[in-house]
């Protein structure tokens, strides 16, 4: 069974993704062993300069690699990331099932995203979209397109 890890920075603290994340979580674990680790995003100022930010994107990095399971295959969720249909998502989870990846690690940045080299580390760039989403939203997408792909994979009529 393909074993997927969701990192991300930032705490959800609406009862609406609250609940819907849940549901997801409960709907994919027939498919997989699902993990999902919250890190707490830095601290900055109301107006932050941009070493600030990336000083904090730093040490979220590094509170995230510290979180890593051994032989991760790590996939960004990032603005210049490859967007993808859930049909190629679910091309994707696929592939990785059949390569005999055991860890596939999804990363979600907080408000001002994921370091640059923690994304040079992923072996896959995803983006959701050019448009921008709330980082609370991004995670019940990703966990419903997951359970997406693991249903076209069956040929389910949910993603019809």
């Amino acid at each position: 069974m393909l074993s997927i890890h969701i990192l991300c920075v930032g705490k959800l603290k609406e009862q609406f993704y609250i609940d819907a994340a849940q549901e997801y979580q409960k709907r994919l674990s027939p498919y997989c062993k699902l993990v999902l680790t919250e890190l707490p995003e830095e601290k900055l100022p109301k107006n932050p300069s941009q070493g600030e930010i990336d000083g904090a994107l730093r040490r979220e990095a590094a509170a995230i690699r510290a979180k890593l399971p051994p032989n991760a295959n790590l996939v960004a969720l990032c603005v210049e990331g490859r967007m993808r249909s859930s049909q190629e998502l679910a091309q994707l989870l696929a592939a990785w099932k059949q390569n005999s990846t055991r860890r596939l690690v999804f990363l979600i940045g907080g408000s001002y995203g994921l370091d640059e080299g923690l994304k040079a580390e992923a072996s896959a760039k995803l983006s959701m979209s050019p448009m921008t989403f709330p980082h609370h939203l991004a995670r019940v997408m990703l966990l419903e397109q997951i359970y997406r792909g693991f249903k076209i994979q069956e040929g389910s009529p949910y993603h019809k």
